[in-house]
């Protein structure tokens, strides 16, 4: 049995069902799958074997085929051609009608021979890609010099414009990290020079301090050559940048050396990481509340950079770097941007929680937990930590131990270990009710506040000329507005992309309670693509 890997495209083979250190296989079959507990071992080309759920493997498998089970096949290159006599010539092509010249359109006799992202090839019909992939064929056609032939004359040139016409208008606006020019009404630096000018304005030195923070972090990813050294054989050359952030919890700023991951080509293997979902919080949270356990949590510091890097990628060293400027260097770890960070970095965190006990959770997998003993009052109970990238949760009779053995694989950043007061960008706290009983309670106040703070000075700042914002507003919407009929004018590219960010972050506040806007929230979303 063989499927391909459900986010990349490398072909896996399922070799055997899983089975645990006594020999008995891990997971039972059932009609319905969400009772289906098998696991499976599968083997990618390079032979590294992994660990999948039966109900992941079949979900990837429908994913890959149409409702008829036709399979999906994924495009790299077109990579030769053929004609055959059933093909038309120029002379054949022109034809008259109702007594005035045209010409016959007709694809037949051209077969172009595709290579697949699974690294097979085959012939296809030209008539059958043209309608698939008409920007690829128009391409390969002007490479090829073939685009004069009749099959493609008559279609390529009117295909290669409209691309060109979709590409301008996408490059008319900006990209949205360049659009947001504040955040919690503190203004964004787009580069280095423009965060070290901020401070110079603000009389501050808030972003310089959290580049030089950064750098310090990162030179451990990088494996300096000597000079005169070149980059090995099979090593991709990458750029790296800075972005920058503002943390919500304190305004803290933020700086991120990433890598241009995305000029390097498609690794052959499983890039996906996935991250804890928000309902397996919620439950993890009540049985903690239901059993009395106490929660601790935690942030990695520098995350993807404690992984192993499993990129060939190297860099020329900029000025970030001082006196190693201009130098080459290999990245030897899962710097941020690269393709195979994420799934890296969950890779080596999945070893430190499978070395302390834990195993994933058969519904979610980014759920650890592991059978426990509190030898306080013989209670046993199952312990978890919750994997959210760099957040962790960790619910225990006495937390603070997994937190010093997790610390021994991750250095975890200071001060992060604590009671938690915000996880997800929603408010924890514990609360007592009136006949004793706890409970863990989520709140999106403090995320809410920050928005309509930053929406109220980017409004006033920028679009006092259009619209008025009420001192009070009884209800989300006028009681007699209608969304659907609304004719005013369409906003420009830069208000579309305001009005793009608020519609997701207000999603996110429905997540998290704000229940009582659901159904405005669904209204404005209907015009997300044409605000």
């Amino acid at each position: 049995m063989s499927r391909s890997c459900y986010q990349g495209v490398t072909p896996c083979r399922v070799v055997k069902r899983k089975r645990d250190d006594d020999g008995n296989i891990v997971g039972m079959a059932n009609a319905n799958p969400f009772l289906d507990t098998r696991v499976y071992e599968e083997m990618i080309p390079d032979g590294e074997v992994t660990e999948l759920a039966a109900n992941t493997i079949a979900t990837s498998m429908y994913a890959q085929c149409d409702i008829d089970g036709n399979e999906y096949l994924l495009l790299e290159a077109f990579v030769d051609h053929q004609k055959s006599d059933a093909a038309l010539t120029i002379e054949q092509q022109k034809t008259n009608h109702n007594g005035r010249p045209s010409i016959r359109k007709s694809t037949a006799g051209w077969k172009l021979c595709c290579q697949w992202l699974d690294g097979s090839t085959s012939w296809v019909r030209l008539s059958e890609l043209k309608e698939s992939h008409p920007v690829q064929v128009a391409e390969y056609a002007v490479a090829a010099r073939i685009d004069h032939e009749p099959a493609f004359n008559w279609w390529v040139r009117h295909v290669l414009k409209k691309r060109d016409r979709i590409i301008a208008q996408v490059k008319q606006r900006n990209a949205r990290y360049l659009k947001k020019t504040h955040k919690f009404g503190i203004e964004m630096p787009k580069s280095v020079q423009e965060a070290l000018e901020l401070d110079k304005k603000n009389g501050n030195n808030l972003w310089g301090d959290a580049i030089k923070k950064e750098m310090q972090n990162v030179r451990v990813a990088f494996d300096i050559l000597p000079d005169g050294t070149t980059a090995p054989i099979g090593y991709q050359q990458v750029q790296c940048h800075m972005i920058f952030d503002v943390k919500m919890e304190d305004f803290r700023r933020k700086a991120l050396l990433v890598a241009g991951g995305h000029t390097t080509e498609a690794p052959p293997t499983l890039t996906y990481a996935s991250v804890v979902s928000r309902e397996t919080v919620c439950i993890a949270l009540t049985m903690a509340a239901l059993h009395g356990l106490p929660i601790m949590a935690a942030d990695v510091m520098n995350a993807y950079v404690t992984a192993p890097n499993k990129e060939k990628i190297w860099m020329t060293l900029g000025p970030k770097f001082g006196s190693n400027c201009g130098k080459k260097a290999i990245i030897v770890r899962a710097l941020y941007g690269l393709k195979r960070a994420g799934a890296a970095f969950r890779s080596h965190l999945g070893e430190c929680t499978r070395n302390l006990g834990y195993k994933p959770c058969l519904a979610d997998p980014d759920l650890w937990m592991k059978p426990e003993y509190d030898p306080s009052d013989s209670f046993k109970y199952w312990s978890y930590i919750l994997c959210y990238v760099d957040d962790i949760l960790v619910i225990h009779h006495q937390p603070e131990d997994v937190i010093k053995k997790i610390d021994k694989y991750f250095p975890l950043k200071p001060g992060s270990v604590d009671k938690p007061d915000m996880y997800l960008g929603t408010k924890l706290r514990e609360i007592t009710f009136t006949n004793g009983e706890k409970a863990w309670a989520m709140s999106p106040s403090k995320y809410v506040q920050e928005f309509v703070s930053n929406c109220v000075k980017h409004v006033k700042a920028n679009m006092s000329d259009m619209f008025n914002l009420p001192e009070k507003a009884i209800n989300p919407f006028p009681t007699d507005y209608e969304p659907m009929e609304d004719g005013t004018p369409e906003l420009d590219a830069e208000h579309a992309s305001y009005y793009q960010q608020l519609i997701g972050i207000m999603r996110w506040m429905v997540e998290f309670g704000r229940i009582d806007i659901d159904t405005h929230v669904s209204m404005l979303s209907q015009h997300v693509a044409l605000p």
